[in-house]
């Protein structure tokens, strides 16, 4: 088995953060497809004995994909409206797939503000820990509808290291559009090398270039590395993948498919 397949395999509690450029065709609108096969490998993780909280971006293009008509506003209150009537849609989409399974699901759209106050990260935990004991998967969001600058996570990067910090997770995930970290950006250079085990953060920014972003996403490589960071303070590990690449942790774990691991010390 390989080492990242151990590394699945030792944690019980794992936190899976989505990415929008998952979830998204290279149009903008939800792949179902690809929603549904994650839903398939969560359930198995599940089955396995592994407590699951996802952390899934998404709401913004599920709104276009609902109302086109607004797509091209760019102005702020579009923006947060197409976010409330897509974090529905988003949210349906993971009942749906997860009932084929007997799974139910439970909603947390929260805020910078919720990790700032003491009660109200409290009140978070004893959320998720009701929630996972009782067999429901939470999915959080960031509360797009009604979060300005002040409040402001960012990146669901940035809430997947604070849910798993927060909830003392074994492991964060994070499933992007590309299979890890590279030397240079590969979708502009073909002999781009995978770097496949991190030990050191301070170490991998000084030899890679970690600019650029996704048009669908709100984050890009570097915000990935920043969670890392987050997360391996707190002695968790973290691993990157290709969520758009079908059965992608059942492949890793058995060294079917690459990824990039950002372990703890």
């Amino acid at each position: 088995m390989s080492a990242i397949g151990e590394l699945i395999q030792n944690s019980r509690k794992i936190v899976l953060k989505i990415g929008s450029n998952v979830l998204s065709d290279e149009n903008g609108n939800v792949n179902k497809e690809i929603l549904q096969n994650i839903v398939g490998q969560v359930t198995g993780l599940i089955k396995d004995g592994k407590q699951i909280i996802i952390v899934s971006s998404g709401a913004g293009i599920c709104g276009v994909a609902a109302i086109n008509k607004w797509s091209r506003r760019g102005d702020i209150n579009y923006k947060q409206a197409l976010c409330a009537i897509g974090q529905v849609e988003l949210m349906n989409a993971y009942k749906q797939y997860f009932s084929d399974h007997d799974i139910h699901v439970g909603q947390m759209l929260l805020t910078r503000e919720d990790f700032g106050d003491h009660l109200r990260t409290l009140n978070i935990r004893n959320t998720l820990f009701t929630l996972v004991d009782e067999g429901v998967v939470p999915i959080i969001n960031e509360n797009d509808s009604v979060s300005v600058e002040e409040i402001k996570i960012g990146d669901n990067d940035t809430l997947g290291a604070l849910t798993a910090n927060l909830w003392n997770a074994d492991l964060l995930i994070v499933m992007s559009d590309i299979d890890g970290v590279y030397d240079k950006n590969p979708k502009d250079y073909k002999d781009a090398e995978l770097i496949e085990e991190v030990y050191d953060i301070d170490g991998l920014l000084q030899e890679i270039d970690p600019r650029g972003k996704s048009s669908f996403g709100t984050g890009g490589i570097l915000t990935k590395i920043q969670a890392a960071r987050r997360v391996n303070e707190y002695g968790i590990s973290m691993i990157l993948v290709n969520g758009k690449r079908k059965d992608i942790l059942t492949n890793v774990v058995n060294h079917d498919a690459k990824a990039t691991v950002f372990f703890s010390r």
